[in-house]
């Protein structure tokens, strides 16, 4: 009888990677979840009352806020409504908990939507668990696991026109930024994708209006323009603010995020224009959270997909990125670390953009 060859240690890591990996993000977010206390659903419960509002024959809009960042604060675009309409339905309690599964339900069909490695999707999956972008976003409720389902499945189509644009058009309904990749389909001449994006996102946009009237788009840009302050926002991350935070002269730090918003789009026209698709495209992706006034932490929860590629290229350093905003760290991570960790995710993959053969047009 032949002998069994022996099991080597690396081949044992990778088939239990998959475990490792569940295990770690059902742990991570199921502790968090239940330690939340008042706060779970934070943000969610914002949607949920602009939605009760709304069927109550009211304004979606509360129009007392002054800043970002204060519960109950709803201001996203009308378009965003039809979303999470039917949830103004339900019980507040039992909204929070069915719409947290749908952001687990779209984390996980994200994962499955990339197109990398199934290796590499189990690390995603583990390196998410061990993120807290990841694990704080489950836990306010927010629209992070949605728009990272979008942009996965626009990175999927990049080469089927009509469903790359309707994934655009529906982050732009959710959220303006992810607007940004109908921008690059223009700069990459991708004309049907461009067709389809603004056929879909006007579909989407005529959803909204019908709820909210026409005057709910005025009423949404006044509210956005008051509190998206993007240096004085509590707990806000960009460069601007971070300095401000440090005692920066405010005109300063004003200036800094003029500059950096700046820089940001021109390397991104520069990718779109130089760089094969996925690598501009994902740049652009990046860009959607570095051009907003407000970025947040859980914001980085988008970094996962590009550092997925960065992986499945070969670059394990990738995966300091989330592991640097880790669960574990909470409470020490300075606000700088979060526009560096984009800095040098939107750097590597410029990088590895140079690297590659292949025109950057459609």
């Amino acid at each position: 009888m032949p002998a069994v060859p022996p099991l080597r240690l690396g081949t044992a890591l990778v088939r239990l990677l998959p475990i490792a990996a569940v295990v770690v993000v059902v742990l991570a977010v199921a502790t968090t979840l239940a330690v939340a206390g008042d706060t779970l659903g934070y943000d969610f419960r914002a949607y949920h009352a602009a939605a009760a509002r709304v069927w109550a024959g009211l304004s979606a809009y509360d129009l007392d806020f002054t800043l970002a960042g204060a519960f109950g604060l709803f201001f996203y675009p009308p378009s965003f409504l039809p979303l999470v309409l039917p949830f103004g339905l339900l019980d507040a309690g039992v909204a929070t908990w069915l719409w947290i599964a749908l952001l687990a339900s779209a984390f996980a069909g994200a994962v499955a939507a990339m197109p990398v490695e199934t290796r590499v999707k189990w690390w995603i999956v583990l390196l998410a668990g061990l993120s807290w972008p990841f694990v704080y976003n489950m836990k306010l409720g927010q629209v992070g696991p949605l728009l990272l389902l979008g942009f996965a499945l626009a990175w999927r189509w990049l080469e089927r026109p009509a469903g790359f644009g309707i994934a655009a058009a529906v982050g732009a309904a959710l959220k303006l930024q992810p607007g940004i990749l109908l921008g690059w389909a223009l700069l990459t001449r991708r004309w049907r994708a461009l067709a389809a994006g603004i056929v879909a996102l006007a579909v989407l946009v005529l959803a909204g209006t019908l709820i909210t009237g026409v005057d709910g788009w005025f009423t949404f840009a006044g509210l956005l323009a008051r509190v998206s302050d993007p240096i004085v926002t509590p707990q806000n991350c960009t460069p601007g603010a971070v300095l401000w935070q440090m005692g920066v002269d405010r005109g300063i730090a004003g200036a800094v995020q003029v500059a950096w918003t700046a820089t940001v789009v021109l390397v991104v026209v520069v990718a779109a224009l130089r760089l094969p698709p996925v690598a501009s495209f994902l740049a652009f992706v990046i860009a959607t959270q570095l051009v907003s006034p407000i970025l947040w932490d859980h914001y980085a929860v988008i970094l996962l997909l590009p550092v997925a590629w960065l992986l499945d290229r070969g670059h394990r350093w990738a995966m300091l990125i989330p592991l640097a905003t880790s669960l574990f760290l909470v409470g020490e991570i300075p606000p700088a670390v979060y526009p560096v960790a984009f800095v040098v995710v939107l750097a590597a993959v410029f990088r590895e953009g140079q690297r590659m053969p292949g025109p950057a047009v459609g």
